[in-house]
């Protein structure tokens, strides 16, 4: 009979991956006798609800679609406890994998049709090396049961429901560890990517589970989390598709969901509401602080899509004192900076915007040393997914090239988020002004 295994997901730079698989053994060993190559790792990812290999892309480009099934490859093997830290002596087997940036082997979910869904990874882990322990020799074995997983990073969320009877919205959301006292409240609007119906992708399908992180924590003193998700898209004005107009049906309903959260989290800061969000979330974010001046304390929209043709000159007025960070890349092809956000804030400069940021990449890179190349070097993501830089608190450069400085000390861009607030505006109006980037 065949045996069971046990996974372990990490939600990456990259969404959920299964970085490593837990194997019991029939008897305890040292760490010594296992290596890389002692079992290999073949899995075929399926549909969760037809149970069939996914056909999918190789990458953003390809057309033709390829069955994702494959090997993956071993990148540690050690013996552990049954939770999967690492032993000397061990009754666990435990196979730290690769995340892999381009097939997506051990990847959580993939994008099927219009938005990503969890997908299942049917893994067959077979013993291709003899194990040496003390008693006997252990081989033949043989793991394509799967008895369970966990994902730390979601520890802490709750997925519900708005009561907004006209278009009730999906959300996740965190709360924070925290005694007393009055907390921010964090959004992150999804893109168009992390829509649909399983509300856990709009805060797993990209690493928005890093706002809750204990480091992230401890910049806001404690903040709530919020992570709508709407079935299309932001950008969809009611037709279905997305559109240019630069309207949302979901304008109304995103704020009665606000609200509605606000109200029932008492000891949520009122002051300090921010909201950011990346592509379709970005656009989001954009049409949330034009149709609710002066109701954010602060935004960060990310590769945003709103086109600044359909801004207005008075738009620009009613959000040139919200203080705002942008976030894009040169080379995003999806949603180019000239035509959204390049003029967006331009124009807010030349309006008197006394504290806005925009850092603007060249490109987007693997800065956690997860993702490689071919040849071992960072992988180069595509363009338009500077959110990765943004959830982990790497932008700290303005549009001049120069660092975003607060009364003289630099800060990134969650740093300076947890200072705003709609009661210190005349102050952020003050460093804004001496510490300004300015237009290349």
């Amino acid at each position: 009979m065949n045996l069971s295994y046990m996974t372990v997901t990490e939600v990456t730079d990259y969404g959920p991956y299964i970085t490593k698989i837990i194997l019991p053994l029939s008897q305890s060993i040292k760490s010594e006798a296992l290596s890389e190559d002692t079992f290999n790792v073949y899995v075929e990812r399926r549909n969760k609800k037809t149970g069939e290999v996914l056909q999918l892309r190789k990458d953003w480009n390809s057309v033709e679609l390829f069955p994702s099934k494959g090997y993956c490859r071993v990148l540690k093997a050690y013996t552990s406890d049954s939770e999967g830290n690492k032993t000397e002596i061990g009754s666990h087997a435990t196979l730290e994998l690769e995340c892999e940036a381009i097939h997506r082997l051990n990847s959580e979910i993939a994008y099927v049709q219009e938005h990503n869904v969890y997908v299942f990874c049917d893994f067959r882990i077979t013993q291709v090396k003899e194990i040496q322990a003390d008693s006997a020799s252990i081989s033949g074995l043989v793991y394509d049961h799967f008895s369970g997983g966990r994902m730390e990073q979601v520890k802490g969320w709750v997925n519900s429901e708005s009561s907004y009877a006209e278009m009730p919205l999906r959300f996740g959301y965190y709360s924070p560890n925290m005694n007393s006292g009055k907390r921010p409240l964090i959004i992150w609007l999804h893109g168009a990517g992390e829509g649909g119906i399983d509300t856990a992708i709009a805060y797993t399908g990209n690493n928005v589970v890093n706002l809750s992180s204990e480091k992230v924590q401890s910049l806001f003193g404690g903040a709530y989390v919020l992570a709508p998700q709407v079935p299309t898209m932001w950008m969809d004005d009611g037709c279905g598709l997305y559109t240019e107009s630069g309207q949302s049906k979901y304008v109304t309903a995103l704020k009665a969901l606000i609200d509605e959260f606000v109200n029932n989290h008492s000891n949520i800061d009122t002051n300090r509401i921010y909201i950011g969000g990346c592509s379709n979330g970005g656009f989001m974010t954009m049409r949330m602080i034009i149709d609710y001046p002066g109701f954010f304390a602060a935004a960060y929209p990310v590769c945003e899509a709103l086109y600044d043709k359909v801004i207005t000159d008075q738009n620009i007025q009613d959000i040139k004192n919200t203080p705002i960070w942008f976030t894009h890349s040169k080379n995003d092809e999806i949603v180019k900076p000239e035509i959204t956000v390049i003029p967006t804030y331009e124009r807010l400069l030349k309006a008197g915007a006394p504290n806005v940021h925009f850092s603007y990449f060249d490109n987007v890179v693997d800065t956690s040393g997860i993702f490689k190349d071919s040849e071992g070097n960072p992988f180069e993501f595509f363009g338009h997914g500077t959110w990765i830089y943004m959830l982990k608190d790497e932008c700290v450069l303005d549009y001049g090239g120069s660092p975003v400085k607060v009364n003289g000390k630099e800060v990134t861009l969650l740093q300076w988020l947890a200072l705003q607030s709609n009661q210190i505006t005349d102050q952020n109006r003050k460093y804004a002004e001496s510490n300004q980037g300015g237009v290349r």
